[in-house]
């Protein structure tokens, strides 16, 4: 497994990390055995980064990855790094952000006991909270830092101007943003401003939430507790026009020898900004063919042909707290 150094943070990191989202609940049921033993392949083949979240199920994506990593955790605790993420609160109504002080803290002690370490590696919040001073999140965490319950500080889904505000309290070490070969918006400004400051960047949904799988169909049936079901990314003209996309996608990767996931993930990984491509299973014998893109060597001729490929696409997005 290829490594890197995670920006400024210094953590030395897998350059995919295993993620954890559809361990929560929001994809549908699933087989928590196999989703266990798709986590310990994931380590067996040499990766080091997991990353999880407080709100994928308000802990159990947590629990089932602390359950899965146990030994490892008891025994090469220096050798792996753990990441999550918090503030989000799950109300009646749905999820809101919450990125207080109190709400952090709590989130963190949570986070704690479900993954069952004593100090998580990363911690980053989840979503921007206007309604929170920037400042006030910043200095809780450097507060939860002194106090040794995390390590390192990083923000998920943060623009680049957002991430300088909060600079201005506490250095921000990585970011996670969304990045597929159909959402590629954090290439004007996001990952230019990270390459200047050393950010780690550690990228999410490459397979865009599974619509670069070549597994889905137009006549695919989601679980009634999956939200690729109620979302129009996954209906209509739009789904359609994409899925013709992706199997031309198909067409070239198979010329070359690969998978049209592991084409999407080198893709990724290809821009000199992106450290980290996260990538989740639920299932070991998906692990190995995506672990397989981090030996996938895209020229830029390669890279040109991809881009007329996606000429025809349709720029798709994901979900919001608001909208699940």
């Amino acid at each position: 497994m290829k490594t890197t150094t995670l920006g400024r943070s210094g953590l030395h990191v897998s350059r995919i990390a295993f993620g954890t989202w559809q361990l929560g609940g929001e994809w549908g049921r699933f087989d928590e055995d196999a989703a266990i033993a798709a986590i310990h392949r994931a380590r067996e083949l040499g990766v080091n980064f997991f990353d999880t979240a407080q709100a994928y199920g308000f802990g159990e994506s947590e629990r089932i990855l602390g359950k899965a990593l146990r030994r490892e955790l008891s025994t090469e605790r220096d050798e792996l790094v753990i990441a999550t993420k918090g503030g989000l609160r799950r109300t009646d109504s749905g999820l809101v952000r919450d990125a207080s002080p109190g709400w952090l803290r709590r989130g963190v002690d949570a986070s704690l006991t479900a993954l069952g370490v004593d100090h998580i590696d990363l911690y980053q919040v989840h979503w921007p909270d206007p309604a929170v001073p920037v400042a006030e999140t910043a200095g809780a965490l450097a507060e939860l830092l002194a106090a040794g319950k995390i390590g390192h500080v990083g923000v998920s889904n943060y623009t680049a101007a957002q991430i300088a505000e909060f600079s201005e309290t506490l250095p921000v070490e990585t970011v996670q943003p969304p990045y597929h070969l159909f959402r590629r918006e954090i290439e004007d400004d996001l990952l230019p401003a990270c390459r200047a400051h050393d950010i780690g960047v550690l990228v999410y949904g490459p397979l865009a939430h599974g619509l670069l799988t070549g597994t889905l169909t137009a006549h695919t049936v989601f679980a009634a507790d999956d939200w690729r079901g109620t979302s129009n990314v996954f209906t209509g003209d739009t789904y359609r026009r994409n899925l013709a996309t992706v199997s031309a996608l198909e067409r070239f990767a198979a010329a070359r020898h690969m998978t049209v996931s592991q084409l999407a993930i080198a893709w990724t990984l290809a821009n000199p900004a992106v450290h980290v491509a996260i990538v989740g299973a639920r299932q070991a014998a998906h692990v190995q063919d995506s672990l397989g893109a981090t030996e996938v060597w895209l020229s830029a001729t390669d890279l040109a042909e991809i881009d007329t490929i996606m000429a025809p696409a349709t720029p798709v997005a994901g979900p919001s707290p608001e909208g699940m």
